[in-house]
């Protein structure tokens, strides 16, 4: 096996965007950083939405760490301006349309089946579709330009620890090489490293949430402003174009996706509750066919759909949740992305992955030499990540056990717009965030979990009565009161939420 003559002080596995923006930050604080990746960019991944969170830190790291070029790419607008050849998406807001089984989609004047929330008050100043192929590729030629030694075709076959130190031994096309490093980062955003070098299981078994995926991405799909337009569907009062929004189709089974990119490509995918048995049962083609048939308007989008080029099939997952047993180790920690999962629905990926490099960041500059006093900020981050992590999952489990009655599910989503809010505004007025959605604040945690159990109580029912969902509605509005300053659930906005964020 031969030597490679460079030791780093941290190895990073995984050149995804959160692998990459890591490298380049902790490179600016002068560690000697490579990245290893086991893949090759440019690579197929799934679309994913960015938040005002999301916004705020890109910029964030962009002045604290002298990355002048990622401020760019917090808003749509200065995107296009500074990089029209990386393709991505303008999300105004989430959108979301209810579905009935066997009936086209229609609504009222109130809004009764629609629910949208703006993010932002213009499209330049919006939030992104992150077409991720492009962007990672674009990251991962940044590390080079940066001199940060990049692996990729590369994979971590054993590691030894000894005197504080790491020997790596690594596969790249057959070329067998030995990396020393002091510390790693786990970037890979599944647990598969882990259990291969730490013997670090990962389980699904303690989420409330149980749900799997099947999607793809396809060109020149028709917009579903248009189907409203054809169904006389008014749309006069809609905050912003649905169709530039994470746009969300709410089925009794789960719910779709609709991420659009200004490269005519659109991420679409069924998010369905793990708890069916009968879709559990078909293929992936039988639940793609048999969703389209239930629902007549899904089938009139999907009818005239091509399958894009990448992945140019759909793919279907196995469970989305999973959570490691541990964070870290002597000399090795792993980042949000790759610790846990819950699921897509509200667009916390990308902002939770750019929180988790925040706070990694932090850490080890103030302990640069890896010593023991690192120790107790892993154990906290431990801690910290997976409080976090139940309150995601709390949030999306009550979506997913209201989605057959749409008035629940928009006033139990209200109690995430609120939790954003918060935690917002506590970044915009510069004051300490250690959790993620505020998920360590005890009133946070007090009403998602008595709202939680009011809401188990309800559709545990065989029926649910239109007074008991009006009660329940209330019952969240009050709750939510203290830092509702957007205007959640007041009648008088009909669903239609114009702007729930400061100026960003």
């Amino acid at each position: 096996m031969a030597e490679h003559p460079r030791h780093y002080d941290i190895l990073i596995a995984g050149a995804g965007f959160a692998g990459s923006i890591t490298a380049l930050v902790l490179n600016n604080c002068g560690f000697k950083v490579c990245v290893m990746e086991k893949g090759k960019h440019p690579r197929f991944a799934i679309g994913e939405s960015s938040t005002p969170i999301a916004d705020m830190i890109l910029r964030s790291l962009s002045s604290q760490y002298n990355l002048p070029w990622l401020y760019d790419f917090s808003r749509y607008g200065s995107w296009q301006q500074s990089h029209p050849e990386i393709a991505c998406g303008i999300k105004r807001g989430f959108s979301y349309f209810k579905h009935y089984p066997g009936k086209p989609f229609y609504t009222d004047t109130r809004h009764s089946n629609e629910l949208l929330v703006a993010a932002s008050v213009s499209d330049s100043m919006s939030d992104t579709n992150w077409f991720r192929s492009d962007f990672d590729a674009f990251l991962a030629a940044k590390l080079k330009a940066y001199g940060i030694d990049y692996y990729d075709t590369t994979e971590i076959e054993a590691a030894v620890r000894s005197n504080g130190q790491w020997t790596f031994s690594t596969n790249r096309k057959d070329d067998k090489m030995t990396i020393r490093a002091s510390f790693l980062i786990d970037a890979t955003g599944s647990g598969l490293l882990a259990k291969k070098l730490f013997s670090v299981k990962s389980s699904a078994a303690d989420f409330l949430t149980d749900s799997f995926a099947v999607f793809s991405h396809f060109d020149d799909l028709p917009t579903w402003m248009e189907i409203l337009q054809q169904k006389n569907i008014p749309t006069a009062d809609y905050p912003y174009n649905a169709d530039r929004s994470a746009l969300h189709h709410i089925l009794d089974e789960g719910w779709i996706w609709a991420l659009r990119f200004n490269n005519d490509r659109t991420s679409w995918g069924f998010a369905l509750n793990g708890n069916n048995a009968s879709l559990q049962k078909m293929s992936t083609d039988e639940i793609w066919n048999t969703l389209q048939a239930k629902y007549p308007d899904i089938h009139r989008i999907l009818s005239k759909s091509a399958l894009s080029a990448e992945p140019g099939r759909i793919i279907q997952s196995p469970r989305l949740q999973g959570k490691l047993e541990k964070c870290f180790g002597d000399g090795w920690l792993a980042m949000p992305h790759t610790i846990g999962f819950i699921d897509p629905l509200f667009s916390t990926g990308i902002a939770y992955s750019l929180a988790g490099i925040e706070r990694i960041v932090q850490m080890l500059y103030e302990n640069r030499d890896f010593d023991r006093p690192l120790y107790a900020r892993l154990k906290a981050y431990e801690a910290t990540v997976f409080e976090e992590l139940k309150l995601i999952d709390l949030l999306v489990a009550g979506c997913y056990n209201t989605m057959q009655h749409f008035q629940l599910f928009n006033a139990w989503s209200m109690l995430y717009f609120a939790f954003t809010i918060v935690y917002e505004q506590r970044r915009l007025n510069n004051l300490p965030v250690q959790y993620f959605l505020e998920a360590g604040n005890p009133r946070v945690q007090e009403i998602a979990q008595t709202t939680y159990k009011d809401l188990l109580k309800l559709t545990g029912q065989t029926s649910i009565s239109q007074q008991e969902i009006e009660v329940f509605t209330d019952t969240v509005r009050e709750r939510i009161k203290p830092y509702n300053t957007a205007g959640l659930l007041n009648p008088a906005a009909k669903n239609m939420y114009h702007h729930t964020v400061a100026e960003l």
